[in-house]
């Protein structure tokens, strides 16, 4: 089960292979951090030197500290001030604030808090799998990357012949709603194929497609076969800034020896060619939205999981945790 609002929670903020021998800056909500390897294996400071505020980032490391470029100030992974060149005698205590870091599959996950356990990190975990990581960023707000990534009607225009066929041919799919204390998932059943490249590709007859989300922001889409769950994506979003969202996500498909290896090879780049279709239309949503006057997007019939995510953003149990909803669409 996933953590209430207001409980600490990890985040995942960037692939371990960008955490090189450079230390590395991001956002979180709009807070700049520094990560950087330490004796202790990853590190995660406040982006600030507190002597003239310089971003620690633009330093460097020096063993497995960090060192800032202005003075020339040190701070080790708890973020203590080591060293101070040209002063003699006891160190005064100064301190960065450092926040919580682990490493787990090839991500890095950081937490203001303490979180409980370990971190969550995709739909198969556990399971004998082929795992390709992203990374991405978006001109967006968390809650409407996550409704696009889990949103299947725009398929038939955003991704017109990588998702969906060229023909306007649809089906009657069933979908049921359903929700429980941090998370809510749509499940589509009665489409056995989907027309676009990726399925013909990569999937086979389809038995049902599960969009899935979960406190804090992590998006899932889940594509079973007849013999179980033959692909997965699972997307841990988080808002950088105001108007940036990034993500960190795996794409994963069952291991089936070299055919399996095949497909794992074709996944990433078709992929990330849909990531940047959906990019491009959610760039061209936020631009539009800042002209006046100011509007609130419109809810519409088939937008089921909106209101479900928005409750789990803001703390509350989603409305389809007590009530599940079944509806019958085209697509």
């Amino acid at each position: 089960m996933s953590e209430r609002r207001g409980e600490a929670h990890w985040q995942a903020v960037a692939l371990s292979a960008d955490i090189g021998r450079r230390p590395k800056r991001i956002l979180l909500d709009g807070e700049p951090v520094v990560l950087f390897r330490s004796a202790k294996g990853i590190a995660a400071l406040f982006d600030r030197c507190p002597h003239r505020l310089v971003e620690l980032s633009t330093g460097k490391i020096v063993g497995d500290e960090i060192e800032c470029p202005y003075h020339g100030w040190r701070y080790d992974g708890e973020g203590r001030c080591t060293a101070i060149p040209g002063h003699v005698g006891a160190m005064p205590h100064y301190r960065v604030r450092r926040y919580a870091a682990i490493e787990r599959d090839g991500v890095v996950f950081i937490s203001s808090g303490t979180p409980r356990g370990a971190p969550y990190l995709h739909c198969m975990q556990g399971k004998d799998i082929i795992v390709r990581r992203v990374r991405s960023s978006t001109q967006s707000t968390v809650i409407d990357a996550a409704e696009n990534i889990l949103d299947a009607t725009h398929t038939h225009f955003t991704h017109k012949g990588l998702l969906r066929g060229l023909t306007s041919k649809r089906h009657l799919v069933r979908v049921e709603v359903t929700g429980g204390d941090g998370w809510v998932e749509a499940s589509y059943t009665g489409e056995d194929r989907q027309q676009g490249l990726i399925s013909r590709l990569l999937e086979g007859e389809r038995a049902k497609t599960i969009g899935r989300f979960r406190h804090p922001g992590i998006a899932e889409l889940e594509y079973w076969g007849k013999d179980g769950l033959v692909l997965a994506t699972t997307f841990h979003l988080r808002q950088a800034d105001e108007r940036t969202v990034e993500g960190v996500g795996w794409l994963i498909g069952r291991r089936q020896g070299l055919l399996g290896e095949l497909k794992a090879l074709a996944f990433k780049p078709l992929f990330t060619i849909a990531l940047h279709q959906d990019r491009r239309v959610l760039k061209s949503a936020s631009d539009n939205a800042r002209f006046p006057p100011q509007a609130v997007p419109v809810i519409g019939p088939l937008d089921f999981l909106r209101r479900d995510i928005a409750a789990i953003m803001e703390g509350r149990v989603p409305p389809a945790a007590s009530e599940a909803r079944v509806h019958e669409i085209e697509l």
